[in-house]
């Protein structure tokens, strides 16, 4: 019996559309990188990008548990001397892109190397319920449904 591993031609990509209304955020990424990773799919290969295309809406309306929004800190440094800086998780939401909280915690569960970042490229985010993939024709994944845990009531 010889292991299996996947070819490029073996790789079938679906689309997926997730609403994260009222979906906590780490939940949320769980299942996203799960399938940008190509994880949840029987012929998955570690060295390849098995994964399928991930669109998420919404991403505004995500639920936080605890006082991790007042609490959680996102840092960056601007590269000059004490340039350190920070966002709670509460500002980005409610600046001018809130997706960004969606991306940044599905990115840090993303190996970071380039099949990580060609990983990446296949995860559209949106703030609001308005997208451009209609013609892709992606498949509702009810994140909501999969656990009572995965949704939050604001």
């Amino acid at each position: 019996m010889k292991t299996f591993s996947a070819t490029p031609s073996d790789i079938k990509r679906k689309w997926f559309i997730i609403d994260a209304e009222n979906i906590v955020l780490g939940r949320l990424a769980v299942v996203i990188s799960t399938h940008l990773r190509g994880k949840h799919k029987p012929m998955y290969t570690p060295h390849m990008d098995c994964g399928d295309n991930i669109v998420v809406i919404n991403a505004d309306k995500v639920q936080l548990t605890g006082k991790k929004r007042s609490d959680k800190v996102y840092y960056w440094h601007t590269g000059y001397p004490g340039g350190i800086k920070s966002r709670t998780a509460g500002q980005v939401l409610e600046g001018a892109h809130p997706e960004r909280v969606v991306i940044k915690a599905v990115e840090r569960m993303i190996s970071r190397n380039p099949l990580g970042r060609q990983q990446m490229k296949k995860l559209h985010v949106y703030a609001g319920s308005v997208h451009k993939h209609e013609a892709q024709q992606p498949e509702v994944l009810d994140v909501g449904a999969m656990n009572p845990k995965n949704k939050r009531s604001a």
